[in-house]
């Protein structure tokens, strides 16, 4: 995974620069058929990273939220997964949340992983097996002792009232960006992030990998273990749990997606 991981930090590094560039000069903002934005500066890292993969890695797949999805990625034996902006509104408002969320995944699983935040200048990584780095720094997560752990959850499960239940038990605050908020988790600044919604594979492809790799879990609203590169590449609900977090805080957030996800279904 070496020249993998090294071309992807490259890229995504590269992309980043030209994403804050963008964020000074100026950028375009339409609307896609779901209603969600998209910039000229998705456009733009969509652009590099794609080059990267066709360049170096061309028999590999590729699914981006920014490219039209080709069903011959489920014949390949690998395939990119990539989120060429995670937070896109929290971009367009110049909240310092929004990331580059690229994946590398074999046979459905996550081999390589970044997850870089322009803002910050914080870029995550992983590659099965050697841990979590943060730039290029290896990080293991310690545990902040707290009583009141934090979990992350979206702002409209926040203003819905969803997770009310949890707030004798835990302190909830909202993400902009789930591929930020899995950061948070993977280095154990949060202890938790939550939600019962639909994902996309590409929200969530590199952060799995993260926290694995930190000690951490992540599963679906049916306690499953995500795997990538589906026909339909979404999961239903989302619980991602850092590796220093309470054990007991384990069953209670499980139950709470759990019934969530079912109401979210109905």
């Amino acid at each position: 995974m070496d020249r993998e991981l090294n071309l992807l930090v490259e890229s995504v590094r590269e992309a980043g620069a030209r994403v804050l560039e963008l964020a000074r000069l100026g950028f375009d903002v339409q609307t896609k058929s779901d209603r969600s934005p998209v910039t000229t500066a998705d456009l733009e890292v969509n652009r590099i990273l794609h080059a990267m993969q066709q360049k170096y890695f061309p028999e590999d797949g590729w699914l981006s939220e920014e490219s039209p999805d080709d069903p011959a990625r489920l014949e390949r034996a690998r395939v990119w997964i990539v989120d060429p902006i995670d937070g896109t509104r929290a971009f367009i408002r110049k909240l310092p949340e929004f990331c580059i969320s690229v994946a590398l995944i074999e046979k459905g699983h996550p081999l390589a992983s970044v997850i870089f935040n322009p803002s910050t200048d914080e870029l995550f990584s992983a590659a099965r097996g050697r841990g979590l780095r943060v730039n290029g720094k290896p990080v293991v997560p310690r545990s902040i002792g707290t009583d009141s752990p934090l979990v992350m959850v979206s702002p409209g499960e926040f203003r819905s009232g969803r997770w009310t239940e949890l707030n004798q038990r835990a302190r909830t605050s909202t993400f902009h960006s789930i591929a930020h908020a899995l950061t948070l988790v993977a280095t154990g600044r949060a202890q938790a992030a939550i939600t019962a919604e639909t994902e996309n594979e590409w929200d969530l492809a590199a952060g799995v990998l993260l926290i694995e790799e930190a000690g951490g879990l992540v599963e679906d609203a049916d306690h499953r273990s995500l795997t990538f590169n589906q026909p339909v590449p979404q999961f239903t609900g989302l619980l991602a749990l850092a590796g220093t977090t309470d054990p007991h805080l384990q069953p209670l957030l499980r139950s709470h997606v759990a019934r969530a996800g079912k109401r979210a279904t109905r």
